[in-house]
């Protein structure tokens, strides 16, 4: 039974919008005057034809964020087990959304379903809303038959990146607003409390110390130009962003970040563990290896593990075991590679993958937690010790005027 996106008036006049279910748009109009409503507008709606037709879609707008994906999947596969038909499970998460766009993007999925459409090629109308990892696995499971334990899967994978992904940035937020802050007040200080207190020793006639100085031209610079300063790194980041939408330019500064003595082996840890993670649930559900390293290649971030990725894919048609195409590029990590050959050895390449996944996650934690550990000292330090200079600076001429007063 296909949907339709309504506006109706109450008796009062006060305008209602949602969704029914109903044969034809007459069927729906009927619906709604049987509620005590008057139809102002009944609309079809219908993805599925719209992608057919070229119907092009908006680049910005609403989109499913990694923990509603995780929710809707969650509850699609808890119905699902419960031996609910596909259609009933959209039908009673579309119920339980608290977001309307969610319950529009399960209500237009359930209509392609009712027309009797695969729901892998369902979702692929919403490539926004399900990436093509998501979209594999879902075919995945139908093809296989047990679409209810491939969601299972798909919902613990998407809650442990999101898991992974939320202890990296809240171990990187205390350094980034230390920094900020002290940056915030060391302009302060040299833009207005330096100038204001040293100016009071200019009827002296006396030469200030060396570091008082250096601290007045500082001051002075950030006065005049501290403004250009400004629009000049805002122009240089824009410039580099820009720079970087060119496929050779980006390619050449990934690389340059995975060959970074620090920030390269975290880079590298944490898209290993991705790919590790996203390959392991693909083989693991029956996805060909071929297509599953064309879906894991696109959770990658570098674009020089991207093409790695590529030429290992090219390899392994060719015949060449997975883990021996990983090790040519020399790009990825030893315990990957050898995790990998011993499950292709012993059949067991999805255990051994997620085994690998799992390592790697630990070991990127541990890696930011030991970066952060540095951090917030250093910063700190930073902070207090260009602090110490301008109260050295502001105090030097006080001390040198007391000493010629005695």
């Amino acid at each position: 039974m296909p949907s339709y996106r309504y506006e109706a008036s109450d008796a009062i006049g006060k305008v209602e919008r949602g969704l029914i279910d109903a044969d034809s748009p007459r069927a729906a109009r009927t619906q709604l005057r049987a509620r005590g409503l008057t139809p102002l507008a009944v609309d079809s709606v219908a993805p599925q034809e719209n992608a057919a037709a070229g119907a092009p879609r908006p680049l910005f707008g609403a989109k499913m964020s990694d923990s509603e994906l995780a929710w809707t999947t969650r509850q699609l596969a808890s119905l699902l087990s419960a031996r609910l038909p596909l259609d009933a499970a959209l039908t009673a998460t579309a119920e339980q959304a608290e977001r309307k766009h969610i319950r529009e993007v399960l209500t237009t999925i359930r209509s392609d379903i009712r027309a009797g459409h695969r729901l892998a090629d369902a979702l692929a109308t919403r490539p926004r809303d399900f990436p093509e990892i998501y979209r594999a696995l879902i075919a995945a499971g139908e093809e296989s038959g047990d679409l209810a334990q491939v969601m299972e899967k798909l919902a613990d994978y998407i809650e442990e990146r999101n898991t992974l992904r939320t202890k990296v940035l809240t171990a990187f937020i205390y350094p980034a607003v230390v920094a900020c802050v002290s940056v915030g007040i060391v302009i302060f200080l040299l833009g207005y409390v330096v100038p204001q207190v040293v100016s009071a020793f200019s009827q002296a006639r006396q030469e200030l110390p060396l570091l008082t100085r250096v601290m007045l031209g500082l001051s002075d610079f950030v006065r005049s130009w501290g403004w250009l300063v400004g629009i000049g790194l805002a122009a240089a980041f824009t410039g580099w962003r820009m720079m970087l939408r060119a496929a050779p330019a980006r390619l050449a500064w990934h690389s340059r970040l995975l060959r970074t003595p620090v920030a390269g082996r975290f880079i590298l840890g944490l898209d290993a563990a991705r790919f590790a993670s996203t390959l392991a649930i693909l083989t693991g559900s029956g996805v060909p290896l071929l297509r599953a390293l064309d879906a894991s290649r696109q959770t990658l971030g570098n674009d020089r593990l991207r093409a790695s990725i590529d030429d290992a894919t090219t390899r392994v048609r060719e015949g060449v075991s997975l883990a021996s195409a990983l090790q040519v590029q020399k790009t990825f990590p030893p315990l990957l590679i050898h995790l990998t050959a011993s499950g292709e050895k012993t059949g067991t390449l999805p255990d051994l993958l997620e085994r690998a996944a799992q390592t790697l996650s630990r070991e990127v934690e541990r890696k930011a937690m030991a970066m952060t550990a540095l951090l917030e000292p250093l910063m700190i330090l930073l902070m207090g010790g260009f602090v110490l200079l301008i109260v050295l600076a502001v105090l030097m001429p006080i001390i040198e005027i007391n000493q010629l007063v005695r």
